[in-house]
């Protein structure tokens, strides 16, 4: 329950809401923030301030402050690889740790369905190369029932972590680059560069890169090759595209790999492949992921190396979301791409 008090009476009592003070052109901030206990030293600020009264919570059984709410939702919902900001203004923030975001959508829905409760997050499967927040939560009303937080708990112990990062992995990563053009030197190699750095981004490194013509069984035996060697992915660039020469996808066909894709629902990538091959992933890479900074690599490769399988369904849902804006300054993956 809240009441209204005079500040003279109101010693040793708790704050139950922020108090501002402004100084024009100087300042403005909490003087006091919420939780606060009132000391005498602290009246001549308050009068300053403006203020005669002030309120103050006495909490009924079955009720909870928001501040001790958003704490058990938020301990609730975190999982490995996040963790937890300081309380302020009732929201508690989530930080995530690099790795794979991984967000409990359906869960997270039936979370945001109890009523005053808040849990926001960004998108599922986003790529965290360096610790950022990714999540808040709070609840509406200063005082809340404590059975809407006991519905949160119980959804979180049911279905797991809603907020979570799926670590990186290690992997070592055979490069294979197609094209009669780069294998006879007479032109530069620009995809090279471009997959190490992303690969470092994802704590993985390329272990070699091996140049062949157009030749697919030169490539097969490149692909072959690289996973003896220890290559935990193997990753070919070029000659993806329908024309005659480009023989990349029957090259990894070949191979005897399981293929689950040929082709994307992304712009750009559409002329992606994904098989595996005794376990091992092989990824058809087309041009696009040269030129584009957000392309079918950023949306499936972090996936792949933090672990998880994407099966041709998962490729299907990408349509949703898979057309890239050509925004002119990019923001990926703060934007909609892939989303």
């Amino acid at each position: 329950m809240m009441k209204t008090v005079p500040v003279q009476d109101s010693i040793g009592n708790v704050l139950c809401h922020d108090m501002t003070r402004i100084v024009p052109g100087e300042y403005k901030g909490p003087a006091f923030k919420k939780g606060h206990i009132i000391t005498p030293e602290d009246i001549p600020v308050l009068l300053e301030i403006g203020k005669e009264h002030v309120y103050i919570l006495t909490l009924e059984e079955g009720q909870l402050h928001e501040n001790d709410a958003a704490r058990r939702i938020a301990k609730a919902a975190a999982g490995p690889g996040i963790t937890l900001t300081d309380i302020s203004e009732g929201r508690i923030n989530m930080i995530a740790s690099p790795g794979l975001l991984c967000i409990n959508v359906e869960a997270l829905n039936r979370i945001n369905s109890i009523d005053e409760v808040v849990l926001a997050t960004l998108h599922n499967g986003i790529q965290i190369t360096e610790a950022r927040e990714v999540a808040g939560t709070r609840v509406v009303p200063l005082v809340i029932d404590e059975n809407k937080i006991e519905q949160v708990e119980e959804i979180c112990r049911e279905c797991g972590p809603i907020v979570s990062v799926k670590p990186f992995r290690n992997l070592k990563v055979g490069l294979i680059t197609t094209g009669s053009e780069v294998y006879h030197g007479r032109i530069k190699d620009k995809f090279g560069p471009v997959i190490r750095k992303k690969f470092s981004q994802l704590n993985s490194e390329v272990m070699g890169q091996t140049f062949v013509s157009d030749d697919p069984d030169m490539t097969s035996t490149a692909i072959l090759k690289a996973i003896d060697d220890g290559a935990q992915m193997v990753v070919v660039t070029g000659g993806m595209s329908v024309d005659p020469d480009d023989q990349t996808p029957a090259s990894i066909r070949a191979t005897g790999a399981e293929i689950v894709t040929y082709g994307s629902p992304t712009f750009p990538g559409v002329m992606f492949m994904l098989g595996y091959l005794n376990g091992v992933p092989i990824v058809g890479l087309p041009g696009c992921v040269m030129y584009y900074r957000a392309s079918i690599f950023d949306l499936i490769v972090p996936r792949i190396v933090a672990g998880e399988r994407p099966t041709r369904a998962d490729i299907a849902e990408l349509g949703h979301g898979g057309f890239c804006a050509g925004c002119d300054t990019c923001r990926y993956p703060l934007c909609s791409f892939g989303k």
